[in-house]
């Protein structure tokens, strides 16, 4: 069913039927109303008149509308009365009419009975309510009393309140109908341009600028997620493409650079020491090649899912580390010393922190002075553990301290290191739900700090 539809079903032919609805009942609980108003307004009249029926001159039975001061006023509306006596004559009339115009005289009733009510019809064809009552005379027999009131008011009151819920509801109608029309155009404009979007992604083009996201609707809310998805997809994209000609570039060098190497054994003939010192340049760039390809190969596998995160023991982890990095620092007089709380209970994945901590152990190690510490803490601060590596070496400048988490990033541009090794421990932290980051500090050297939830990645 199409949104236009929707709209015109459940917004303007739903509520129209249920407004129909309730008028009708409204219509007959109106009508219903109003014959009741009719018979208690019979009833009362009734009551005053049998009261006083025979209080006439002489004990004679009369009608009090016909010596009433305010007959004239009244007489538009005021219910006609007929009086029978016992042997069923009309008697007296108001106003007066011709014997039987309101129909033949009723029957005998008991003066100890109920009022009698019932609709008939008289002689013009009108709808009449009547009231018959029998009245005990002061001098013995049963009168009969017979009050009817026309019902061409009320029926003309009904007709008019339907005429008019009737008009109420055609116009609410149209006006539902119109502003249905204008809502689902508004909505089908909207959801289009939502669904242009949509195939432009899964085409794979992005949109140039995101969407406002201002109306406050579910819709905005959709549209405002799916520019912010895919300006993060853009940046994503950007940051591939950056990684890919970064990573070609720093390839493309040591190739080079054994090109050459090799070029120059080749071009000529040389000595046994020649050739081995070529060899040996060759293989510091395949190192080199090996390192910066193994680097690649974390930082794309950290940042795909399925990893599986255990309760383990984060000092284990480090101990670890910090006792394979003690061969090369002890080689440049560095000496490795961990500090914290034993054991560290934490959820996480074992191989990705282990690389994210060597990682860490050798980028201090790189810029560690001879002779001096290496210190590597272990802090447990409310719901997180952080793990602090601190060297005494230059330490990072402050305008660097966020870039050098990105791939490729050199403090030094000429520096050794393949520039991932600080990305890797960045990513490992977000993929743990926490962060790494540059500290503050006093005196020489730097600090990175990298931190994770004590209960996983959900935390």
């Amino acid at each position: 069913m199409k949104l236009a539809t929707r709209l015109w079903l459940l917004g303007a032919l739903v509520p129209i039927v249920g407004l129909l609805l309730a008028m009708l009942l409204a219509e007959s609980f109106f009508e219903t109303w109003l014959a009741r108003q009719v018979d208690r307004a019979l009833l009362s009249q009734a009551a005053v008149e049998s009261v006083s029926l025979f209080d006439g001159p002489g004990g004679r039975p009369h009608l009090h509308l016909l010596s009433s001061p305010l007959e004239e006023e009244v007489r538009p509306f005021a219910p006609m009365a007929e009086l029978f006596d016992p042997e069923g004559r009309l008697l007296v009339s108001y106003p007066p009419t011709v014997e039987g115009i309101h129909g033949p005289a009723p029957a005998r009733q008991p003066p100890q009975a109920p009022p009698r009510f019932e609709t008939v019809r008289g002689a013009d064809g009108a709808r009449l309510r009547q009231l018959t009552l029998g009245v005990q005379a002061p001098a013995g027999g049963v009168y009969l009393l017979r009050l009817s009131a026309s019902l061409a008011q009320q029926e003309s009151a009904v007709r008019a309140f339907h005429a008019v819920t009737l008009a109420v509801a055609v116009l609410l109608g149209l006006v539902l109908f119109s502003l249905q029309t204008w809502q689902a155009r508004w909505l089908a404009g909207r959801l289009n341009r939502l669904r242009a979007l949509i195939g432009r992604l899964r085409e794979g083009a992005l949109p140039e600028s995101p969407g406002s996201g201002k109306r406050g609707d579910e819709v905005s809310e959709v549209e405002g997620a799916l520019h912010e998805a895919s300006a993060r997809l853009a940046e994503a994209r950007e940051a591939q493409e950056q990684l890919i000609a970064r990573a070609a570039h720093e390839l493309r060098t040591p190739l080079a650079l054994m090109r050459t190497s090799l070029d120059l054994a080749l071009w000529k003939e040389r000595d046994a020491a020649s050739l081995r010192e070529a060899l040996e340049e060759t293989r510091r760039e395949v190192e080199r090649l090996s390192a910066l390809a193994g680097n690649l190969l974390d930082l794309a596998s950290f940042g795909r899912g399925g990893w599986e995160v255990r309760t383990g023991d984060l000092r284990e982890v480090v101990e670890d580390a910090a006792a394979a990095a003690r061969a090369e620092a002890e080689g440049r007089g560095v000496w490795v010393v961990v500090a914290g709380p034993e054991p560290a209970p934490c959820v996480f994945h074992a191989a990705s922190v282990r690389q994210a901590v060597d990682n860490l152990l050798a980028n201090a190690l790189r810029y560690a002075p001879k002779g001096t510490e290496l210190s590597v803490r272990l802090v447990h601060e409310g719901t997180r553990w952080r793990l602090s590596v601190r060297d005494q070496g230059p330490g990072i400048p402050v305008e660097h301290r966020e870039s050098v988490f990105l791939p490729f990033h050199r403090v030094e541009p000429n520096g050794s290191g393949t520039g991932l090794g600080l990305a890797v421990v960045q990513e490992v932290a977000k993929r743990h739900g926490g962060r790494a980051w540059v500290a503050e500090t006093t005196g020489p050297g730097a600090e990175v700090v990298l931190e994770l939830p004590e209960q996983g990645p959900s935390a």
